[in-house]
């Protein structure tokens, strides 16, 4: 039985840019933290029952694993050759559909899992790159690579992505007050709704796609624009400017509603307001690709009457810290 644990993660700048429509012809650039909120993947060969049985929020049993109706765990097994007899079961700190990349985190997880099975550790980047290649190439999801990598490695981490694809990773080191005085500062509220970031991304995807036209020019304007932010947080984040980061935070998010219709919604944007004119907020953005999930917040104040007023919004804080591990087998028990 192998027990794995694999960070979801934050984006803290460049989201978007991974998408392979963008990047392929300005290059990609992120800049985000794993957070020490996790999703734990079990996997195990019985010696005879040989279904392959899925426990989790909606448990499957198939007799191949062809046949296994999770997208994910399908192209995992055929892609190592397990054609039957495994057991899988998931727990997660955090719901899916919440912005946090949980479907890749998960997918890393449970890749780190079956490599343990066979009594081998891939590395961070032949990992990621494995389930960036599943989810994009064989499943033909429309999205980006950075959730991938953020749950292999960890951390906070900057990716370059080049034009063919191939990603730089490099870890983010700052000094440890600044890093206590960003993550204290820097807010995470739950929404309370759920989504499925795949459709916002398909939009910004097929916008890219095109040929020519507005749709395409504003679409590769603002990605530009956050690619660039992505630089400037950086900059923010090592140089101690919490002040910046504020600002920084704020035009991103005016740059990121540009994107799609589908990443803001109404109420969250008057909450927005009302935190920026009367609560100390001064930058704040909805998470991944938008629509729900989870709204961070920066206030250079103590914070307490945000919290106070986010609470009576039924959004409610979330605690955490930086994950520095990535994902990493907890039990191998035999």
């Amino acid at each position: 039985m192998i027990w794995t644990r694999t960070p979801l993660r934050v984006t803290l700048g460049g989201g978007g840019t991974d998408l392979q429509s963008y990047y392929e012809t300005r290059g990609g650039f992120i800049f985000a933290m794993a957070l020490n909120k996790y999703i734990y993947t079990g996997a195990h060969r019985p010696a005879f029952h040989s279904d392959v049985t899925l426990y989790g929020v909606e448990p499957e049993v198939a007799q191949r694993a062809q046949d296994v109706k999770h997208d994910l765990v399908r192209a995992a097994l055929i892609e190592h050759g397990i054609e039957d007899r495994l057991e899988t079961a998931s727990m997660s700190d955090i719901a899916g559909g919440t912005g946090l990349g949980s479907s890749s985190c998960f997918l890393v997880g449970f890749l780190r899992a079956l490599h343990a099975l066979k009594g081998c550790d891939p590395g961070k980047q032949a990992l990621a790159e494995e389930a960036c290649r599943l989810e994009i190439e064989v499943l033909r999801r429309g999205i980006g690579k950075q959730d991938q990598y953020m749950a292999a490695y960890g951390g906070l981490t900057t990716l370059d992505i080049a034009s063919d694809g191939r990603v730089a990773v490099n870890a983010v080191e700052i000094d440890k007050d600044v890093e206590k005085a960003f993550v204290g500062h820097t807010h995470i509220y739950y929404t309370g709704l759920r989504r499925d970031a795949a459709v916002i991304l398909n939009e910004q995807n097929s916008a890219m796609l095109q040929d020519r036209g507005d749709e395409r020019a504003r679409a590769e304007e603002a990605l530009s624009s956050i690619k660039d932010l992505g630089h400037r947080i950086l900059t923010a984040w090592r140089s101690g400017d919490l002040d910046g980061w504020g600002g920084l935070l704020h035009e991103h998010w005016v740059s990121k509603k540009r994107l799609s219709s589908k990443i803001s919604w109404p109420g969250v944007d008057t909450l927005y307001e009302h935190v920026r004119a009367n609560l100390g907020v001064t930058g704040g953005k909805v998470i991944g690709a938008g629509g729900g999930g989870f709204l961070m917040l920066f206030t250079p104040r103590d914070g307490a009457e945000l919290e106070s007023y986010m609470a009576s919004q039924n959004m409610p804080r979330l605690s955490y810290a930086i994950d520095r591990s990535g994902s990493s087998v907890l039990a191998a028990l035999r």
